[in-house]
């Protein structure tokens, strides 16, 4: 066995021990692997499962427990069980209407009954919802309305307790939202106005209708706390005032004057207009900048004021405030309150049930805080023993993870090649394309008749040179068969009629003395070139009868010396190419393989010397 031999039995023996064991070890890697995977699958989809039910049960119970938890800050204030659930019928209501929170509208109620004591029964649930309907009617949130409700409860408590907090609070919310549609506000601009008047119109006998008809048509050139600031100026100032001017603002019980009537007085002082000096006096009469500009902006429409005040004065209830509230509904809002609303009574009769339980659970939960005090050792191990297991967990999910990386390895790999790939089989692509685009182009060229007269040439050479190179065999199949003995024939006859031509042409040139001729005999001693070769070509050549010996005769010749031959060599076969045919064409006649000898006769004048004589040969020589 060759050494190259034993190498290729060796190496392949020593690949089959290794790849056996190897594919074992690979087989149990790759089983182990699976193995994590489906356990880490199991673990993650049971922690899905729980996660999931856990999930669906507080999305479940997720607004009863928000809508009770609203109730539980109420309930805190010591509100009665009663109290609160009407509170939550009527929130629940609210939201189905409106498309608002529940939950937000109880929170509401929180600070409407921290502001106003004393509501009891139904008037806690009735004041939260007039306060939730003005803040959606006027753009509002609940927080600003509920501290405008506390703010006016202070202000006009009085003729709230009278009316009955209730019907006051309604009142109130229609104659806002009147006003804010009156005079382009808002509700938040309105607590502010309210805000900064304080009690101080309240306290000068002015009912509400006109304190909003003041402030919201100021509100028409300035903010909300802006107009309130001016109307709080002008009342600290109207007492003074009436003495400084000379007129009375006050009626016969020493109450003041509305403010329609308190400018119609200061209007019959000064005119329609008030000029600087008049202005001027006003300030010093009322004390401030911002008592004058209230009465500017007032008394160009004093008739306005006065429609205003009357028109809010007329207002009993809250429907305006509904109709704005209203007209702002998304039914797609009602919608998912209404859903919101299904799921918080079905979450608190679900919660009223499993509260019990919740409440087991979470004792269970206090006791096994307080063992882990009580037990430090125990709690201890089984830290251990969780830590442990979430070890052998992290690690399996690490081998799991380190074998998964591996094959998107492989499989980027793979990537890498298809593309590679792709990017060949493209540049083949390109290549098929390119070499159609030089098929067309070659087809353009061979259609130029230039290109077909040069291809048309070189195929004429190839073929002199194929005839050159082919002629004996030529010859041969040529006088095998009768055609090519009568095409010989012919080419026998016309290369006579040749011979025949060159004599006559040597003759001329002899007559006219060109390149020799007799003078060129004499004066030389010799025959010319051109004579010694149409002599020889005129020359009659007689057939003898074959003889036994056909080189006997032309082995008796002297041969030239080898100096003398040397530098001269013919290139036209001995005789000449036409007596080389016609001598072909003889001793091939009527098959007969006999050869025949020819005498030639050399007639010269003179003495021969080698070069003549080599000349004489070749040109006789058959």
């Amino acid at each position: 066995m060759s050494a190259a031999l034993e190498k290729l039995v060796f190496n392949v023996g020593l690949v089959d021990r290794v790849s056996g064991p190897a594919g074992k070890l690979i087989g149990a890697v790759n089983k182990l692997a699976r193995a994590g995977q489906r356990a880490a699958m199991q673990v993650g989809m049971g922690g899905a499962a729980v996660a999931g039910a856990a999930l669906a049960f507080a999305g479940a119970v997720g607004p009863a427990r928000d809508m009770n938890k609203a109730l539980g800050e109420v309930r805190s204030l010591g509100v009665g069980a009663g109290v609160l659930d009407k509170l939550g019928n009527t929130a629940l209501a609210f939201s189905t209407k409106y498309g608002e929170s529940a939950g937000d509208f109880v929170r509401s109620s929180y600070d409407i009954q921290s502001a106003i004591a004393g509501l009891s029964g139904a008037e806690l649930a009735r004041f939260t919802n007039a306060s939730n309907v003005l803040a959606k009617g006027t753009k509002a949130d609940a927080a600003t309305i509920t501290d405008y409700m506390g703010t006016m409860y202070g202000v006009f408590k009085d003729k709230a307790d009278a009316m009955g907090k209730a019907a006051w609070v309604e009142q109130l919310t229609g104659q806002t939202a009147a006003a804010v549609q009156m005079f382009k506000t808002t509700g938040a601009e309105m607590s502010a106005a309210f805000t900064a008047v304080g009690a101080n119109a309240t306290a000068a006998g002015i009912d509400a209708a006109e304190q909003m008809a003041v402030l919201g048509q100021l509100q028409a050139t300035m903010s909300g706390s802006e107009a309130g600031a001016k109307y709080k100026a002008f009342l600290s100032g109207v007492g003074s005032a009436q003495k400084a001017l000379g007129l009375s603002f006050t009626d016969a019980q020493g109450g003041m004057l509305g403010m329609a009537a308190i400018l119609d007085k200061i209007r019959g002082k000064f005119g329609e207009t008030l000029s600087v000096g008049e202005g001027d006096a006003l300030k010093k009469a009322f004390g401030s900048d911002e008592a004058v500009s209230l009465i500017k902006l007032l008394l160009a429409d004093t008739s306005g004021l006065q429609r205003n005040i009357a028109a809010l004065g007329r207002i009993k209830g809250m429907e305006k405030a509904e109709q704005m509230a209203q007209a702002m509904v998304d039914p797609m809002d009602r919608l998912g309150a209404g859903l919101t609303a299904v799921r918080i009574g079905f979450g608190q009769a679900l919660l009223a049930a499993l509260h019990p339980l919740i409440s087991a659970l979470a004792d269970g939960a206090a006791m096994l805080a307080r063992w882990t005090k009580e037990f430090p050792t125990i709690t201890k191990w089984i830290g251990y023993a969780v830590i442990g297991v979430l070890g052998l967990s992290t690690a399996a999910g690490l081998f799991t993870a380190s074998v998964g990386v591996a094959k998107l390895a492989m499989v980027g790999w793979q990537a890498g090649m298809l593309a590679v790939r792709g990017v060949m089989l493209t540049t083949k692509a390109a290549l098929l394309v390119f070499r159609f685009a030089m098929l067309a182009a070659n087809a353009a060229m061979w259609a130029n008749p230039a290109l077909l007269i040069v291809v048309g040439v070189m195929a004429l050479i190839g073929a002199v040179a194929a005839l050159i190179y082919y002629w004996d065999d030529l010859k041969r199949a040529f006088l095998d068969a009768s055609w090519g003995k009568a095409i010989l024939r012919v080419f026998e006859k016309i290369m006579g009629w040749f011979e025949k031509l060159g004599g006559v042409f040597s003759w001329i040139s002899e007559k006219l003395g060109f390149g020799g001729g007799a003078s060129g005999r004499a004066a030389t001693g010799e025959d010319s070139p051109v004579e010694r070769r149409t002599r020889v070509s005129a020359i009659h050549r007689t057939r003898a009868p074959a003889v036994s010996q056909p080189q006997a005769a032309l082995s008796a010749a002297p041969e030239a010396p080898e100096a003398l031959t040397a530098p001269r060599k013919s290139v036209a076969p001995p005789g000449g190419v036409a007596r080389h045919v016609v001598n072909t064409m003889h001793k091939t006649a009527n098959n007969q393989r006999a050869m025949h000898i020819e005498q030639v006769t050399i007639e010269h004048h003179g003495d021969l010397d080698a070069q003549a004589l080599h000349d004489q040969l070749l040109l006789g020589t058959p």
